[in-house]
């Protein structure tokens, strides 16, 4: 199958299963495509188990192969995704809240990683800095999960907008983070040696830093450019060339794409939209977004449910180790919050509740399993594979499906 093909295929299945998530589960669209698409996988399984002659579970697992799920979510959608993402959140809210959020989304990756690193370790027995690379891949938290979910979750506006913009920030973190211990944990071959402590801070800085000194500057140019233009068709496709000339550009640089689009989202958002836009072009820019948005997470979604395919679920000790990893990510993730709300809680406006909201709302996604997928072929990548796809998919469906309820549990309704 072609690009075209599979990209059909997957716009199809997407529009097939949302609709069968309207009319029976009436689940929020995007963990309601994830359960369809777990249901349709496994029954394909079970048919192909039972009735091995029908071929359709060879079919379906060939379409899965042909995916290359890391460069459709890294190289494809993610640009797109955060800069949707970036260009509706609150910048004057994001700015109060500066603090927590800019703690979370450094230290609280760091001290993620090695928690779960280590208790990944104890509880397996894979090699230390192999653990490490699989709390780098899972402690960052999916602004494409939580973006989509709490909008249904009825948080308090500056929690919500805390939990936003953390989510939007700490993946570019995280992969930086992720490049250097896999660097370490997998060095390259011919006896290399993986970088040292410079080499990581000269990677953070241009990667980080790098990026969003580059998305401030290409979103600066696209806003003025849209301040001498009125018309919304010309103005929607200069949005689309920042997007994409700014993760292209980054990708060149080995600039951090991510905190890129990051970046230049919250600017034009912030600034290009009211001040350089007419308010029928803002509309058409807002709604173009808003739609191209929803279709990304809708393929999203699915890809992540048809990933089932491709995990090697023969081992139960795989499963197992997906099972021990949740409470280890949750009690990371609980850490590394309580930190920041700890020391800022007060100066940031921190409700009632933030701790466990924010914790609970901490959720893993489409990153996660691409960053997973990307590493060499090595006797430990099908357990991280399986491990992170089970906490990947408890988080959306298990944590998506009740951070409504946490919030009315723990926050005051007063404040909601």
């Amino acid at each position: 199958m072609n690009t075209l093909d599979i990209i059909a295929v997957l716009v199809c299945l997407a529009a097939a299963f949302g609709l069968v998530n309207e009319h029976f589960l009436k689940l929020p669209n995007a963990i309601g495509l994830l359960a369809v698409t777990l249901i349709a996988s496994v029954a394909v399984k079970l048919l192909n188990w039972f009735v091995p002659g029908l071929g359709i579970g060879a079919e379906a697992l060939r379409l899965v192969e042909e995916i290359d799920f890391h460069d459709a979510v890294m190289e494809g959608m993610l640009g797109f995704l955060l800069f949707a993402g970036a260009l509706h959140v609150d910048f004057t809210a994001l700015r109060s809240q500066r603090r927590t959020i800019a703690v979370l989304a450094t230290f609280g990756v760091v001290l993620c990683t090695f928690l779960i690193g280590f208790g990944f370790h104890l509880v397996t027995g894979v090699p230390f800095t192999v653990a490490l690379v699989f709390g780098a891949l899972i402690s960052p938290t999916d602004p494409v999960a939580v973006l989509g979910i709490l909008k249904t979750a009825g948080a308090p506006h500056q929690l919500e907008t805390k939990i936003a913009g953390e989510s939007l920030f700490n993946d570019g973190v995280g992969v930086v983070v992720f490049l250097v211990v896999a660097a370490i944990a997998f060095p390259p071959a011919e006896g290399g040696e993986g970088p040292g402590a410079v080499e990581v801070l000269e990677l953070f800085a241009i990667e980080a830093v790098g990026g969003a000194v580059l998305g401030l500057a290409a979103g600066w140019l696209v806003w003025q450019l849209t301040r001498h233009v009125d018309d919304y068709g010309l103005e929607v496709l200069l949005t689309v060339a920042l997007v994409m000339g700014c993760y292209s550009g980054a990708a060149a640089l080995h600039m951090s794409g991510p905190i890129a689009v990051v970046v230049a989202g919250l600017l034009i958002g912030h600034k290009g939209l009211p001040e350089g836009m007419s308010e029928r072009s803002q509309v058409y820019v807002t709604k173009f977004w808003h739609l191209l948005d929803e279709l990304l997470n809708a393929v999203l979604f699915l890809l992540i449910g048809l990933e089932l395919f491709v995990i090697d679920w023969s081992e139960p000790r795989y499963v197992l180790a997906g099972l021990a990893a949740i409470p280890l990510a949750l009690l990371a993730r609980f850490i590394a919050v309580s930190i920041p709300v700890g020391l800022f809680g007060t100066k940031d406006g921190a409700v009632q509740g933030s701790r466990m909201v924010m914790t609970w709302g901490g959720l893993r996604g489409g990153i996660s399993v691409a960053l997973v997928l990307s590493l060499p072929a090595t006797e430990h990548k099908p357990m991280m594979l399986a491990a992170t796809y089970v906490v990947v998919v408890f988080s959306i469906l298990v944590q998506g499906l009740t951070l409504g309820k946490v919030v009315r549990r723990f926050v005051p309704q007063q404040t909601a």
